[in-house]
C-alpha cells in the first residue's frame, strides 16, 4: 500500500484489516468521509503512532469516530440554542411549549464551525498538546459554547450554570441570547452573543469581522501554536491578513494556523468566494502574497484534523530548510481553505436564512417548521452511552498532563512586571516624543525575554522616534538600509488596523504605537474590541494580565502641526474620554519630562490602553523632575 496516498481500494482492503478504520469509514449522520480524507486520515494515523504520539492506528480511528459523534452532538445543540428551551437526551420529538417563543442565534455560521472546533479539541488529544485558538466570526460563538459543554472545558461560572448534565444544558438553552440582566445591572447568564471573557479559551471577541486576521500571526510565542479561524467574508473586508507571511518570523512567533471557513455565504447573499472563480481566484491571490492555500471538506471534522496536522508539518520543514539555507523568508505560510456550505448538518443549507433563522417559521407556533426541526435533528443524536464513549477517548488531559483548553497559555497572558530603564529628565527645549523615544529603547533593551513590537503607519521618524527606528529597525524580507532587517521589531505598513493589530496581539511583551492624530480614528474599532474584552474580564473577576502600553497621537489639533486639518482630528482621545479609565487613559502631557514621568506607570499597568497626545515639535521644559513626577 502507497504510505502518501493510497487508493480507495487499497482503504477498503485497510478497512478489512483495521476493524475501528471500517466503523469510522462508516461517517455519522450527515458527516460522510470521501477518499481523499480517508487517505489523509490512514497517513496521520501511521505518523502519529511513528511520532510516539499513539499507542496504535486503532487508537487513532476510535478517536476520530469518537469525533464524529461529538460533532453530531455539537451540531444538535447548537441548532437547539437558536430554537429550543429544552433538550430531550432520549432523542425524542420536542413539543411545541419547548421551543423558544422568540429564536435567536447565528445558526450557520455556528453548524459550521462545529466540525473546526470539534477538530482542533480532537487533534489536542491525539497529539497530547494544547493549541491556542481564536475564531474571527465571534458571532458564531454557539459552536464553541456548545463543545465546550459537552466535553467539559468551562470556567468555573459556566461549571456551575451548565455542566450538570440535562438540566444544566437546558439552563444553556434558556439562557442563550436571552439578555437577563442581574439586579446589579450586569448579565445574568455567563454568555453572549459573541466570544467573551466566559468563552473557556477565548483570545478575542470577533465582533468586528477582519480583525482576527490581522491579529494571529503575532499571537503565538515559540513553543506554543495558534488555530485561527476565520472568515470567507472577512477576506472581502480586510485584506491586511494577506501580508501575514511578510511579518511571521520564527525567532519569535510560533506556528499561527489561519483555516478559512468557507461556506459562501454573508449575511444577505453569496460572496465572492461562494463561486468556483472566486475561490479559485482567492488561491491565486494568496500565492501570490506568499501563502500556500490547502483546500479541504470543510464539512468533515476528520479533514479539519488531517489539514490543521499537515500545515504543523509544512511549517515546520519549511522552518528547517530556512535553518539550511535552502528557503529564506517569507516562507510559504500554510493556509487550510475549509470548503463547505452555510449551515450543513441542518435543514436549509447553502440559502441566505441559514445565517440566523434557517427554518421557514417558528417552531412554537408553526406545525411545519416543528417537524421539520425534529426530522433534522435526529440525525444529529447521539446516545448518552455513545457520549460517554466518545467523551473518554477526547478527555485526556489528565493522562497526557496536558492543560484544558480553557487554560491554554495564549488565553492566559501574564508576563513578568518589566525592568524600569533610568529616567533621563532634561531642562532645554526639546520634542515631547524624544522622551518615548529614548525611554523605550531603553525598555527594551533592559527586558530582553519581552517580545517588542512597534506599529508604525510610516512615520517614525517624522514623530521623532529616530533611536527607535535605528536600534528596532523595519521588519523586512530585503533589507536596503541599516533601517531595516528581517528579524526588525518594527510592523511598518500604511494600514493603521494592520500596525495597531500587531501591538493588541502581543500580549506577551513590549508594545509602542505612533500616529498622526487624524490616523488613530482608523484604529478606533480594533482598540475598542480590546477595551470592551479587557473590561468584561475585569468585571467578571478575572483581569487581563498584558502589559499597557501608549499609543501615541502626534500632529495633534492644539499642536497645530505639519499638514494642518488634514492630519488633526481630536475624534480618537474624544471617543476614548468614554471607556472606563481602569481600561482606557487620555493623556495630555505638556512637555518632555511630563511624558517621561508618565512611561512607567503606563508599562507597569495591566489589561489598559493609554492614549497620549502629545506634541513632537520642541517645547520649553515646564515641569521639572520633582514637578513631573
Amino acid at each position: 500500500m502507497h504510505q502518501i496516498l493510497p487508493s480507495l481500494a487499497d482503504l477498503n482492503e485497510h478497512a478489512k484489516a483495521e476493524p475501528a478504520f471500517a466503523q469510522w469509514q462508516k461517517g455519522y449522520g450527515p458527516i460522510e468521509h470521501s477518499a481523499e480524507t480517508q487517505a489523509a486520515v490512514y497517513r496521520l494515523a501511521h505518523q502519529l503512532v511513528q511520532a510516539g504520539m499513539q499507542p496504535n492506528i486503532a487508537t487513532v480511528y476510535r478517536i476520530l469516530g469518537a469525533l464524529d459523534k461529538i460533532t453530531a452532538a455539537g451540531m444538535s445543540l447548537v441548532v437547539h440554542m437558536t430554537y429550543a428551551n429544552k433538550i430531550h437526551l432520549d432523542g425524542s420529538d420536542l413539543t411545541a411549549e419547548e421551543f423558544k417563543v422568540q429564536p435567536e442565534g447565528h445558526t450557520g455560521g455556528s453548524l459550521n464551525m462545529v466540525p473546526g472546533y470539534a477538530a482542533y479539541m480532537a487533534l489536542n488529544a491525539l497529539t497530547g498538546e494544547t493549541r491556542g485558538w481564536l475564531m474571527g466570526q465571534g458571532h458564531s460563538v454557539a459552536a464553541v459554547e456548545a463543545l465546550n459543554i459537552l466535553l467539559g472545558n468551562l470556567h468555573p461560572e459556566q461549571q456551575e450554570a451548565y455542566g450538570d448534565g440535562e438540566e444544566g444544558i437546558n439552563r444553556l438553552l434558556q439562557d442563550f441570547y436571552s439578555y437577563e440582566i442581574a439586579a446589579d445591572g450586569s448579565m445574568a447568564a455567563p454568555l453572549g452573543s459573541h466570544v467573551n471573557p466566559h468563552t473557556a479559551g477565548g483570545i478575542i471577541e470577533g465582533g468586528y469581522l477582519g480583525f482576527a486576521e490581522l491579529q494571529y500571526a503575532h499571537m503565538p510565542l515559540p513553543g506554543e501554536k495558534l488555530v485561527a479561524f476565520l472568515s470567507d467574508g472577512a477576506a472581502e473586508e480586510q485584506r491586511g491578513s494577506d501580508w501575514i507571511p511578510r511579518w511571521w518570523r520564527a525567532e519569535d512567533c510560533g506556528p499561527a494556523l489561519p483555516i478559512m471557513i468557507a461556506n459562501g455565504r454573508r449575511i444577505e447573499q453569496r460572496t465572492e468566494l461562494g463561486t468556483l472563480e472566486g475561490l479559485k481566484g482567492f488561491q491565486r491571490h494568496l500565492r501570490g502574497c506568499g501563502f500556500d492555500p490547502i483546500e479541504f471538506d470543510g464539512r468533515d471534522p476528520a479533514a479539519f484534523v488531517c489539514t490543521i496536522w499537515e500545515m504543523e508539518q509544512r511549517l515546520e520543514r519549511r522552518v528547517q530548510e530556512k535553518d539550511s539555507g535552502i528557503l529564506s523568508y517569507p516562507l510559504p505560510i500554510p493556509y487550510g481553505i475549509a470548503e463547505t456550505t452555510k449551515g450543513f448538518g441542518f435543514y436549509g443549507d447553502d440559502e441566505n436564512k441559514a445565517h440566523n433563522l434557517p427554518l421557514p417559521g417558528n417552531p412554537y407556533s408553526d406545525e411545519r417548521s416543528r417537524e421539520l426541526f425534529n426530522t433534522h435533528v435526529k440525525p444529529l443524536y447521539v446516545s448518552p452511552d455513545d457520549m460517554r464513549e466518545a467523551l473518554a477517548l477526547l478527555n485526556t488531559h489528565k493522562a497526557q498532563d496536558r492543560a484544558l483548553e480553557r487554560d491554554n497559555p495564549l488565553a492566559n497572558r501574564y508576563p513578568k512586571m518589566p525592568v524600569q530603564p533610568q529616567l533621563h529628565y532634561r531642562d532645554d527645549a526639546c520634542s515631547t516624543m524624544a522622551a518615548v523615544d529614548r525611554y523605550f529603547v531603553d525598555l527594551v533593551a533592559a527586558n530582553p525575554d519581552l517580545r517588542p513590537r512597534v506599529g508604525n503607519p510610516d512615520e517614525l521618524a517624522s514623530n521623532r522616534l529616530t533611536e527607535v527606528l535605528k536600534t528596532l529597525r523595519h521588519r523586512v524580507s530585503e533589507p536596503e538600509s541599516d533601517l531595516e532587517a528581517i528579524d526588525g521589531k518594527i510592523i511598518t505598513v500604511l494600514n493603521e488596523e494592520a500596525v495597531v493589530s500587531a501591538c493588541l496581539a502581543n500580549r506577551s511583551g513590549l508594545n509602542l504605537v505612533a500616529s498622526y492624530e487624524a490616523f488613530c480614528v482608523k484604529m478606533l474599532g480594533a482598540v475598542r474590541q480590546n477595551l470592551i474584552y479587557a473590561r468584561q474580564q475585569k468585571e467578571i473577576g478575572r483581569p487581563a494580565g498584558w502589559l499597557g502600553w501608549p499609543l501615541i497621537a502626534t500632529s495633534h489639533t492644539w499642536e497645530n502641526g505639519k499638514n494642518q486639518q488634514s492630519h488633526q482630528d481630536t475624534t480618537f482621545c474624544e471617543a476614548l474620554l468614554g471607556e472606563m479609565n481602569d481600561v482606557s487613559r487620555v493623556l495630555f502631557p505638556a512637555d518632555h519630562n511630563s511624558m517621561l514621568a508618565l512611561l512607567p506607570q503606563i508599562y507597569s499597568a495591566r489589561g489598559q490602553i493609554s492614549c497620549v497626545v502629545a506634541a513632537k515639535r520642541d517645547r520649553p521644559a515646564y515641569f521639572t523632575q520633582e514637578q513631573a513626577e
